[in-house]
């Protein structure tokens, strides 16, 4: 039987007692066709958790307990091209016509007819997507790092924009990563080094002159923008950590992750049906001031009430960088719950 948006959100004290302690469960479902790898804990009103590149389910390791011991079932999937989930072979499988439609049928798979949907820098884009093309299954929003905007009439497709908006000589990451094979080679050559690297250039409170650089030379390379810190991780990021990151990705490789970016164009160009289509439901929008993605995509945080008139709260936590359910997970945990009882409280 499908359950409702409300269903147990009076659950006792005994009970909410038992879900937060209760450990997170994983099983593989069969969705959209693919199979696609879930975390879950927790029953009550669904919470999907969508993380971004180059991320997995992990990245949401410290909110799942919290919101599953709010009263909720929350639900961390390895998307599309990560982790256990399947990774097809095709660009062309990877827009967000794919990304939505996997997210719809988890959610109906799981026996629900709506969930709160968040996201994390890719997984913002997708949650906001699934939001706009399907308002009657996606009911609130968590938008972390990247903002959305409504597109606008014309316009150029995304590969000639990041060109454009670069000095000559110069290429934006997402450019770099278009061609197949080539950031594979790079990023693959040394996994955990790779990642360490990424994660420590894109944190918050780290010396300036050590902060990613997304736009670099075209004889340059993604990770000659970033420093390499060693044993000295980031404080968010133990070892420990990192080893779940490194061992997954050295075992799938990063071509699913990384065909996300590759799917743009052909995204942007079956997507004019979305032109001017703003966000109606409720929404937390949460940043880091020192994120990098923040920094470039700035326009569209100034300017998100008017694209989510329904914008509950735009936060931006001091000295947090792009990772930011993991590197603030109190924060993150503290606003997400208020806006669920928030979004909950008249129900």
């Amino acid at each position: 039987m499908l359950k409702s948006a409300a269903l147990l959100l009076t659950l006792g004290v005994s009970m909410l007692a038992q879900t937060s302690s209760s450990p997170i469960r994983h099983r593989t479902v069969a969705v959209n066709g693919i199979n696609m790898h879930i975390a879950e804990q927790g029953e009550g009103p669904l919470v999907l958790m969508v993380h971004g590149f180059p991320e997995l389910w992990y990245s949401w390791r410290h909110i799942i307990p919290a919101v599953a011991g709010a009263g909720y079932k929350a639900v961390a999937p390895d998307m599309r091209g990560y982790g256990q989930t399947d990774a097809p072979k095709e660009i062309e499988a990877y827009t967000m016509n794919h990304h939505v439609a996997d997210l719809v049928a988890l959610v109906k798979l799981l026996g629900y007819e709506q969930a709160v949907i968040m996201g994390h820098d890719w997984g913002a884009s997708a949650a906001s997507t699934a939001a706009a093309m399907r308002p009657d299954v996606f009911r609130a929003l968590v938008l972390l790092s990247v903002p959305y905007g409504a597109r606008g009439e014309g316009g150029l497709k995304p590969t000639e924009g990041m060109q454009r908006r670069v000095p000559a000589g110069q290429q934006f990451y997402q450019y770099y990563f278009q061609a197949p094979g080539v950031a594979e080679k790079e990023l693959e050559a040394d996994v955990r080094k790779s990642l360490r690297m990424l994660y420590y250039s894109t944190s918050g409170s780290i010396p300036k002159e050590h902060r990613w650089r997304y736009v670099f030379g075209k004889n340059e390379k993604a990770l000659d923008g970033c420093v390499d810190p060693g044993d000295k991780l980031p404080s968010w990021l133990k070892p420990e950590d990192l080893d779940y990151f490194a061992k997954e990705f050295s075992r799938t490789g990063f071509r699913g992750g990384l065909n996300w970016y590759r799917a743009q164009d052909a995204w942007w160009a079956m997507s004019a049906f979305l032109m001017g289509r703003k966000l109606s439901q409720p929404t937390l929008y949460i940043g880091g001031e020192d994120d990098a993605v923040v920094e470039f995509a700035r326009a569209g945080v100034d300017r998100l009430e008017q694209s989510v008139p329904n914008l509950w709260r735009k936060v931006l936590l001091k000295g947090v960088g792009h990772w930011t359910e993991q590197e603030a997970p109190e924060d993150v945990k503290r606003h997400v719950l208020e806006f669920l009882r928030h979004i909950d409280a008249k129900k």
